[in-house]
């Protein structure tokens, strides 16, 4: 498995009346995580769109165990959980500054050739480089 760890603060702007992160806001710490676990393989969503693929999100799943707080110092952790192919599958874990678990996620993702707007297997450069890691 493939792992990379980021970490944020949560932004006022990011939590409910409560003073704990909206709830829809995880999606969008996940998208950091699958973003800066790319850019950490040595590539980028970017560099995929402009090769002609792209990454919708098929599935999300997201479990809720405690609530990130506003000022929150909070790590991500992003793992890819099997081989890529069409598809690209990822787990989370998301802790609080005391290390406890705060959100687990998954996310399926699928490469869409932009021309064709089909499914597509996944880019060479990013088979080459998580290869080493299921070999």
């Amino acid at each position: 498995m493939l792992t990379h760890t980021i970490q944020f603060r949560v932004r006022y702007g990011e939590t409910d009346q409560m003073g704990y992160v909206y709830y829809g806001n995880y999606a969008q710490y996940f998208e950091m995580g699958r973003v800066e676990w790319l850019r950490n393989l040595g590539t980028s969503y970017k560099r995929m769109e402009e090769s002609g693929i792209m990454l919708p999100v098929l599935n999300l799943n997201i479990n809720y165990l405690k609530p990130g707080k506003y000022d929150d110092l909070l790590t991500l952790k992003t793992t890819l959980i099997k081989k890529p192919s069409v598809r690209i599958e990822f787990n989370f874990e998301l802790f609080n500054e005391q290390n406890e678990l705060l959100t687990e996620g998954y996310t399926s993702l699928v490469f869409i050739d932009m021309k064709k707007n089909k499914p597509t297997r996944v880019p060479t450069y990013i088979l080459e480089k998580v290869n080493t890691f299921f070999d």
